[in-house]
């Protein structure tokens, strides 16, 4: 009778075959934990015992944030000794949805036995590099978890980020990302939140949507682009007068634009707004200019904050699941700073939370 070979032994025999028959060298990387499970048909857990075993045999050698090699003994690299402590920079810090995800990060670390380092660049590009080349200097953390700022723009600071990888500190984004960075990121589904949203109006019977996006942020775009996506599919037109860009400073002056906006916004029944943020302001500047919500013009936006719900006219919003969000970006830059990889890109779905913003202009769509 076969004996039956347990299945982290088989993937050690296996690697341990090629590495014998020259297929791999001293020096090569080896396939990443979810090929492994792929090729297996097993579970991580599986995969990280078998990588254990062949690390405890010298066979290889597991890098922070780079992944598992071969073992090369001209280029061993000493193990950078952990400090216990987490880098966290945010565009903001008690504002928003952010104050929720510090709180979350820090519960998820203190079990773990570590603390948090915590800045905000209040989207600021100088500040970011300020802050990216302080980290750098000192070396004093086991990974940085990072929000982007102005991800919709050219970002004169990705070689710093370069370097503190290189540095053996794993970086993971959360909320937004650089695409031009090979960093693992948690985020909502923004493109699918932009969708969603401008869905449920076109349920609600309305055909001139109207939309505010904000220009310098990466969700911005992905949401710009499920809006867009979400009219096309129902064959509704595409009013690009309809569709208002704003950045960070537009928005701190958002009242002073007012009638640019309702010049814009002209005609529609209905607008999509980036956040929760951008809509309390249009929702803001309607009452001061006597235009009601939802009666004239419904309101829905993404993200679903405490701005959602105290609003005069609580909003209709996507929520977005950020506790949960930063719950995994803390697990996953544990599992980096132990060696093991995670995916690439984790997006969380957004689901539609009604509240009194929105007017049903036909119920057949609902």
């Amino acid at each position: 009778m076969r004996e039956t070979v347990a299945k982290y032994k088989e993937i050690c025999l296996w690697i341990k075959q090629r590495l014998e028959n020259g297929e791999l060298k001293p020096g090569d990387k080896i396939e990443s934990e979810y090929q492994l499970c792929s090729h297996f048909h097993v579970s991580r857990q599986t995969v990280r015992h078998a990588i254990a075993v062949l690390e405890e045999e010298g066979i290889v050698q597991r890098f922070r944030g780079s992944g598992t090699y071969i073992t090369d003994s001209d280029k061993v690299v000493p193990q950078k000794e952990r400090t216990m402590q987490i880098a966290v920079m945010t565009t903001f810090i008690q504002e928003y949805i952010f104050s929720t995800i510090i709180r979350e990060l820090e519960t998820q670390f203190t079990n773990a036995e570590y603390s948090l380092q915590i800045s905000f660049t209040n989207n600021s590009v100088e500040k970011e590099r300020l802050i990216l080349k302080n980290i750098l200097n000192k070396n004093s953390v086991d990974g940085l978890i990072a929000e982007t700022t102005k991800s919709g723009l050219p970002n004169p600071n990705l070689d710093i980020y370069r370097q503190i990888m290189a540095h053996g500190i794993p970086v993971l984004f959360i909320n937004s990302y650089y695409p031009q960075l090979n960093a693992p990121h948690v985020s909502l589904n923004d493109k699918m939140a932009g969708k969603l949203v401008t869905n449920y109006l076109l349920q609600c019977g309305h055909q001139n949507i109207a939309a505010i996006f904000k220009s310098d942020d990466g969700q911005g775009h992905q949401r710009y682009a499920g809006y867009l996506e979400a009219l096309m599919e129902s064959n509704v037109r595409i009013n690009d007068k309809w569709i208002v860009w704003i950045d960070t400073e537009v928005l701190s002056a958002f009242e002073a634009n007012a009638e640019y906006f309702f010049g814009r916004l002209k005609d529609c029944t209905a607008c999509v707004c980036y956040n929760d943020e951008v809509a309390s302001k249009l929702l803001s500047v309607c009452q001061n200019h006597g235009r009601k919500v939802p009666d004239n013009l419904s309101v829905i936006s993404i993200d679903n904050s405490d701005i959602a719900g105290y609003c005069d006219i609580p909003l209709t919003s996507a929520d977005n699941p950020i506790r949960n969000m930063a719950r995994i970006a803390a697990l996953q830059m544990l599992d980096m700073i132990n060696g093991n990889e995670v995916p690439q890109s984790t997006e969380l779905e957004a689901e539609i939370i009604t509240r009194d913003s929105v007017a049903i202009l036909n119920l057949s769509g609902l």
